[in-house]
């Protein structure tokens, strides 16, 4: 790891000296006029109890939450402190404590404790460390560097049943030139697992490990003020032991001396999107391409979505005076790029959306969207057992097709400056359907969900009333779900609308095939009080009584959940 240090050093300086040495000179000229000292942050503790009365217990009775950040500004320099602290932290394998430093300076941001940077999706993207790093935008050209602990090491407990992980550590730096919707960026990201960081291994080999190295460029470009290029392309190299012996590299991964060592258990990977759209007075399209082989992976992202090809169009347009909005969108993927898999999966998205404004108090909007995904599968035995390239064309061929349409309707039916009422109406039809062989499957099932509001608020009294009604019902094969329900619900300002008061309760009912399963009521009361405008203290009461039928006699049981909050700004 040495080395890989002192050449990702290289790599920074030279990146640092390419950039105009103009630009980085530091402009003090304003120390003296800035007010010295200013802080300002905020602290917020919440405090949680539960109770519950005929089951057991389904979370601990106390728990605490308290998160608060720090700014201080001294003579232009920014330093903002963040940090969270909880007792529930001793569930989790990673941390839930965290503390984050980040002073800025003009076009200098520095990350020091828990941070997390973007410098590109197929490289590091939004992974948490716990490091230092550092991002400089002088003007059109910038520069972001970081380096740190990925993850912390886990030692492997049968007792606890913990998954054990090596402690990962990374560093990588972005570059680029940006004017505007213009850019041109070039990211490098390098991890490694500590081998040593585990006094013992699982017996299994289940844990391996690993070194990855990543590198992302990505291009835009505006041409003749409409029309617009984007570029976005991807490199992985994924070591999966780094124990093994060591291999030729290939292509880049070749030729970044010490920055990665290619081995017998190297993989390579590629990811590619490109973006094409024109905008028009009143119009906009575009289509776009996207590709990404099969296992590809980056050790400064959570997750990522590989093996499969996008294919997408996009239009929007505005008519009548911008009072009727279109968008519209479609597109087909499918995966088994290197046909290794028995079977392949293509998908098919096409949605529709629509906003339509006649009058002031009148609001539509409608959409539309069909997805549908097909899927061969087709096992090594069809090969082998059929007696002309004629047989089994389409026997194991799978589709699967979801509609779904949204309807909604708002109308103000009055509004003054004492009164204002208003009605809010959306339904929702979601149809799922399967296929095989062209053939409907006796399978599938249909959504649909109204919603119904309407409130009334008083102005001079400060008091809203709104009154609700919901229906779920999903119809599937043997069974038919229905749960409906009112909510009536009731707020009030008070104290110069320095207190905030809110009632609410429901009622919802749920039935299979007609016979109801169980009932459910809650009442929760909430209070939020403002003290000398920077302190505010809440409090919220939650109760949940559920009933359920059943051949001996009913069965219930209700849960009470108090929140307590205080939060203070300065």
């Amino acid at each position: 790891m040495a080395t890989q240090r002192i050449w990702f050093l290289v790599w920074s300086l030279l990146v640092g000296v390419a950039l105009p040495s103009g630009v980085f000179a530091q402009d003090l000229s304003t120390i003296g006029s800035a007010k010295p000292v200013q802080v300002s942050g905020g602290l917020s503790v919440n405090q949680i109890f539960y109770a519950v009365r005929g089951i057991e217990s389904r979370r601990d009775p106390y728990s605490y939450f308290l998160t608060g950040n720090l700014n201080l500004a001294l003579y232009g320099w920014s330093i903002p402190f963040s940090f969270a602290l909880s007792n529930q932290n001793r569930s989790f394998q990673q941390p839930f404590n965290q503390f984050g430093l980040h002073p800025t300076y003009k076009w200098a941001t520095g990350h020091f404790g828990y941070a997390n940077m973007n410098f590109s999706p197929y490289t590091l993207a939004g992974h948490i460390f716990r490091g230092a790093g550092v991002e400089l935008v002088p003007g059109k050209f910038h520069f972001s560097a970081m380096y740190g602990q990925l993850q912390r090491a886990v030692e492997p407990d049968t007792i606890r049943n913990t998954r054990p992980t090596f402690e990962r550590n990374g560093f990588g730096f972005k570059t680029g030139y940006r004017d505007g919707n213009d850019y041109a960026e070039l990211s490098l990201f390098h991890a490694q697992d500590e081998l040593t960081s585990l006094a013992q291994l699982p017996d299994d080999n289940s844990l391996l490990p690993e070194e990855n190295l990543a590198i992302g460029i990505s291009l835009s470009k505006s041409l003749f003020e409409k029309f617009g290029v984007q570029f976005e392309y991807g490199s992985s190299a994924l070591t999966r032991d780094i124990r093994d012996v060591e291999a030729q590299g290939r292509s880049v991964f070749g030729s970044v001396g010490g920055l990665f060592t290619p081995r017998s258990s190297t993989s390579y990977y590629n990811a590619l999107k490109v973006g094409f759209n024109y905008s028009g007075s009143s119009y906009a399209v575009g289509v776009g391409y996207e590709r990404i082989d099969p296992g590809y992976r980056t050790h400064g992202a959570y997750y990522f979505n590989n093996d499969l090809v996008n294919y997408t169009v996009n239009g929007s347009t505005s008519l009548l005076d911008s009072k009727l909005n279109i968008s519209a969108n479609a597109g087909v993927q499918h995966d088994n790029l290197d046909n290794t898999k028995i079977s392949t999966m293509r998908r098919f998205v096409g949605a529709i959306n629509s906003s339509y404004q006649p009058t002031e108090r009148l609001s539509l909007t409608a959409s539309y969207s069909n997805f549908q995904s097909f899927t061969n599968i087709r096992s090594q035995f069809v090969d082998i057992n059929q007696l002309t390239p004629f047989d089994n064309l389409d026997t194991l061929q799978f589709t699967q097709i979801t509609q779904s349409v949204n309807l909604g309707a708002s109308y103000g039916l009055k509004t003054t400056e004492r009164q204002r009422q208003f009605v809010f109406v959306n339904l929702s039809l979601q149809d799922a359907a399967e296929q095989q062989s062209q053939v409907e499957q006796n399978s599938g099932s249909q959504f649909y969900n109204v919603n119904g509001s309407y409130s009334i608020s008083l102005v001079p009294s400060n008091l809203t009333l709104s009154f609700s009604y919901n229906l779920n019902k999903n119809e599937a094969i043997m069974m038919n779900l229905l749960t409906h329900g009112p909510t009536v619900s009731i707020n009030k300002a008070l104290l110069e609308r320095k207190l905030r008061l809110t009632l609410s309760s429901s009622h919802n009912t749920t039935s299979i095939e007609g016979k109801r399963q169980s009932t459910i009521m809650n009442v929760r009361a909430n209070a939020n009080y403002t003290i000398v405008k920077k302190h505010n203290l809440g409090l919220s009461v939650m109760t949940v009584n559920r009933s359920t039928p059943s051949e001996s006699g009913p069965t219930s049981f209700i849960e009470y959940t108090g929140t307590l909050i205080y939060s203070y700004a300065f």
